[in-house]
Order: C-alpha cells, then sequence, then structure tokens
C-alpha cells in the first residue's frame, strides 16, 4: 500500500522553479517507488513586499505564519494525505499541528537531528540565516539532544546565494566546505545543513561528507522519518498522545470557528490547489 506525504514549504515555490525541481528529484531519490510526495508552499501572496525576505527570522512573524503551516497539516489530513512533513528547519507550529490532526506530522529540524544523533556524538548546524540560532539551540532541547547538539554556525553565504548556486555552484560549495570544517574543529562530528534549499543543493552534487564527517540529508531524512511513521501507524497501531496540554486535541468544529473569526479561512489550502501545488 503505497503513501502519500504532504510537502509543506516556508516558501512560495511557484517563484522557486529550480528549487522546486531539485526537490521533486530529490524526493524521488531518497522516498520509496509507492511513496508520493507533494509539493505544496506557502499562500502567493505570503511575500508580497519581502521576497524571499527574511521574515524567518523573527519570532514574531514566524509565529504568523505558523498559522498556514497549521492550517496546511489539517487539509492534509482532511484531504486523505497519509503523513505530513514540514520541511523547514524552525519547524514553524510543528508541535500545535501535532495536537489538531491524527496522521503523522515531521519536522526536517527534529527528523535530520535524531538521524544525527545514530551517526555521531555531537551534530551541529549551518545556517544561512543565523538569527534563528537560538531557536535552533531551544529546539534541540525540546527534542531532548541537548547534551549533544554542538551548536549553530553562520555558514557565510545568504539564501540568494543559494538559489544563484544551482547554476554556479562551485564558489558556494568552497565556502560550505570552510564553514563545515570550522564547526568540525569545534568538536561537531555530524553537519546538519540548516535550511531545505541548501540541502537540495548540497544533494545535487553529491556532498554526503566533509572529511570524516558525515553531512544528514535533512530532506531525506524528514521523508523516511514520515514514510516510518505511517509503516508504525498502520502495521502497530502507533498514534499520537491525547493526554496533557500541549497534545490535547481539541474539536475540529471549534477551530474552523476560530480560524473563520481570526480572518483566516483563505489560508486553507483547498483540494483544487493540490493540483497546481507549485503556485501554492
Amino acid at each position: 500500500m503505497g503513501i502519500k506525504i504532504w510537502h509543506q514549504s516556508f516558501t512560495v515555490l511557484g517563484q522557486l522553479p529550480a528549487y522546486a525541481a531539485q526537490l521533486e528529484q530529490h524526493f524521488a531519490r531518497v522516498a520509496r517507488p509507492d511513496t508520493q510526495v507533494v509539493l505544496h508552499g506557502m499562500h502567493p501572496q505570503t511575500y508580497r513586499t519581502n521576497y524571499p525576505g527574511n521574515d524567518i527570522r523573527y519570532a514574531y512573524l514566524q509565529y504568523l505564519h505558523g498559522q498556514q503551516f497549521v492550517l496546511g497539516g489539517i487539509a492534509a489530513e482532511e484531504q486523505g494525505y497519509d503523513a505530513y512533513a514540514i520541511m523547514s528547519i524552525p519547524e514553524p507550529a510543528l508541535r500545535e499541528t501535532r495536537s489538531v490532526i491524527d496522521i503523522p506530522a515531521v519536522g526536517y529540524g527534529e527528523s535530520s537531528m535524531l538521524v544525527g544523533r545514530m551517526l555521531g556524538e555531537r551534530m551541529g548546524v549551518l545556517l544561512f540565516i543565523e538569527e534563528m540560532a537560538p531557536l535552533i539551540q531551544e529546539n534541540a532541547e525540546r527534542i531532548g539532544l541537548a547534551n549533544h547538539f554542538g551548536g549553530v554556525r553562520y555558514v557565510g553565504f545568504t539564501f540568494n546565494d543559494v538559489l544563484k548556486a544551482y547554476e554556479n555552484p562551485q564558489s558556494l560549495l568552497e565556502r560550505f566546505y570552510a564553514a563545515a570544517r570550522a564547526l568540525v574543529r569545534e568538536g561537531v562530528d555530524v553537519i546538519i545543513p540548516g535550511e531545505a534549499p541548501l540541502c537540495a543543493l548540497l544533494g545535487r552534487h553529491g556532498v554526503h561528507r566533509v572529511d570524516e564527517v558525515p553531512v544528514v540529508d535533512a530532506i531525506g531524512a524528514t521523508i523516511k522519518m514520515a514514510e516510518t511513521m505511517v509503516d508504525l501507524r498502520r502495521s502497530s497501531g502507533l498514534a499520537p498522545a491525547r493526554r496533557g496540554y500541549f497534545v490535547d486535541k481539541p474539536p475540529r468544529d471549534r477551530v474552523r470557528e476560530l480560524v473563520a473569526l481570526y480572518g483566516m479561512n483563505h489560508l486553507f489550502p483547498v483540494p483544487e490547489a493540490v493540483g497546481q501545488k507549485r503556485g501554492a
């Protein structure tokens, strides 16, 4: 029986065709033959004045954007998807999303850190949005891996640099290696590419190690985690906890009432959007 995964990006994929195409190639390589990964991005008007922008560096703006991730999770469940994958290292509203849906919801940061812990003793993250460093550290603590987290380092280039490198990668890859080796000198023995566009670029060029240190395919780890959680749900009945403040599931009708009250109904992905996924 096949698996259908809703991929959720923090970008408007319709404006990033090279990145979207690389994601599809990456998914085809790492997912099982009977797994379908369907790309979804943010609402087309999300970044009208600031794209690709740096909203993700601000706690409040990320909080606001997190509503789209929750609504995407609800849409994924209601449209019959088997799993929901947040493909962004800060994992906006991952905990809240898990509290409102029963299908597995996995995150890029959590998946890559759990895999990284099985590869070495001390992992580190290379970011091109360095202001997110405290959040990534906090997420490592939430996951329970603070003692194995070696910190975050600015990789030395930006989102726009990564997009340009899809055509001419050599200079950027050299800077990546330099930043990774600096992190290794600080005691890290597993490298996690902080943002998915960087991870996709590294995968495109076969960058899996820096000397003797593994570079986690965080995109692949997220998809494989989603497949595993679906398998466990089907074979063992594994389902989310539903006892306690952070995991108790609110009534869906009440969720929809409040979504309407706060004027967010237009952010609900609709079934027709699936067929137009790159523009969503």
